[in-house]
């Protein structure tokens, strides 16, 4: 599969020698910042550096798909960037190519009204504001999406909101000015038609941050998730996007390139994991060898080898579909790229870990903070159980002929 183009190859070259110049060498300025920092919630100086010099260095909006901008690029071509960002956490803000963003400012481009656009693109894609997508709630199983029970109530003009949502990537930060939201409008009409999604202003009187949420402890800040309470919330009706009951509809529409982008950041992820098994493993010694010329280690590192292709290869194929059919052609390959690329991550960021003992535990290497990134992965964007149910419906439809099997005995 060649996922490559000449300007592709190009951005990855230069994309590379940017992390290696400025972007891991600032992940210790990063942490550093943030403890001394009097405002948790606030961009730090490092960021504000590194943005103005990945602008500079035009490796900015590297996201831009092809469809809508000239100068954009498929996302077979944006997958390889996407996992190169995606191995240093302060990476893809770096390049204004980070979630929650990158997936509001496509629901934009493919949904949103003039005035939406108008209002709201420039200021993200140029790095000025940060935004939140709205749709998970505490009180229900939100894996259905059915389940939700924030209200959207037309009032003339206005729109009214009231609920309560959690998991709210982005709320806390101080520059998160417009969220996403999904709630329900019409509670009598089919299922898959009774939400819809609209822009709150953060804010918009009634909008309250209840408090920042932890990942096995870690805060994600200055961007960070958020309880978020929606109190007689009251918005322009122009603010809906497309129009009442198009919430499913646009949420598939802002997923399925936003799951490319979380399996291949995610790739990225694991190839850094690996990179740290293997150099600890040559320079660390047990047992009168070095662990590399232990049996255990070598079957980790070659099954994390092909689990990482495996992946990247099933990623990039997923890539090729939506480019050549579309979302909803690639329902499947979508679905089990969700399940695999964060499962096989988790996997060599723990082999990372036990290699380096108790070191792999601390706050001396990435690894940590790589495995709460990685196993969160496995229930962002829905769970992996979700996923598996639409992988073996879909095969199974294949099947469902009512006829016997050719190669069947029975």
């Amino acid at each position: 599969m060649n996922a490559s183009s000449p300007r592709a190859d190009d951005l990855a070259k230069r994309l590379t020698a940017f992390m290696n110049e400025h972007v891991y060498p600032a992940e210790a300025v990063f942490e550093r910042q943030l403890k001394e920092a009097s405002d948790h919630w606030s961009e730090l100086p490092i960021t504000t550096e590194l943005k103005a010099k990945a602008k500079t260095a035009k490796l900015w909006n590297l996201w831009l798909p092809k469809a809508h901008f000239a100068e954009g690029l498929t996302n077979l071509e944006y997958a390889p960037l996407c996992e190169i960002m995606g191995r240093s956490p302060i990476g893809p803000e770096t390049f204004n190519c980070s979630a929650p963003d990158t997936g509001n400012m496509e629901t934009l481009i493919l949904y949103g009204s003039e005035e939406q656009k108008q209002r709201w693109l420039p200021p993200l894609m140029e790095g000025e504001i940060r935004s939140c997508f709205a749709m998970t709630e505490p009180d229900v199983a939100s894996s259905d999406a059915t389940n939700i029970r924030t209200e959207i109530t037309r009032d003339g003009d206005t729109y009214v909101i009231n609920g309560r949502k959690w998991w709210t990537t982005g709320a806390p930060d101080k520059r998160c000015k417009i969220a996403i939201m999904m709630g329900r409008t019409e509670p009598d009409a089919p299922s898959h038609k009774q939400q819809s999604m609209i822009l709150v202003p953060m804010d918009t009187p009634g909008v309250t941050v209840i408090r920042p949420l932890t990942v096995f402890g870690y805060d994600d800040a200055p961007h960070g998730h958020a309880e978020v309470s929606f109190v007689n919330v009251r918005v322009p009706a122009s603010n809906i996007l497309v129009g009442e009951g198009r919430g499913f509809e646009i949420a598939q529409g802002r997923l399925g390139p936003g799951r490319i982008h979380h399996c291949m950041r995610t790739i990225g992820l694991a190839e850094r994991a690996l990179e740290t098994l293997c150099r600890r493993a040559l320079t660390r010694k047990a047992f009168g060898k070095p662990l590399a010329d232990q049996g255990v280690t070598r079957h980790w590192i070659a099954e994390s080898r092909m689990e990482i292709d495996q992946a990247r290869l099933l990623t990039l194929h997923a890539a090729r579909m939506i480019d050549e059919f579309g979302t909803k052609a690639a329902r499947a390959e979508i679905a089990m790229i969700k399940v695999v690329a964060p499962n096989m991550a988790q996997k060599v960021v723990d082999r990372a870990i036990q290699i380096c003992g108790a070191g792999g535990l601390s706050q001396d290497f990435h690894l940590a903070y790589a495995y709460a990134r990685a196993r969160s992965i496995r229930i962002l964007d829905g769970p992996d159980e979700v996923h598996r149910e639409t992988i073996a419906k879909m095969e199974l439809r294949k099947h469902a002929t009512g006829g016997v099997d050719a190669g069947s005995n029975v």
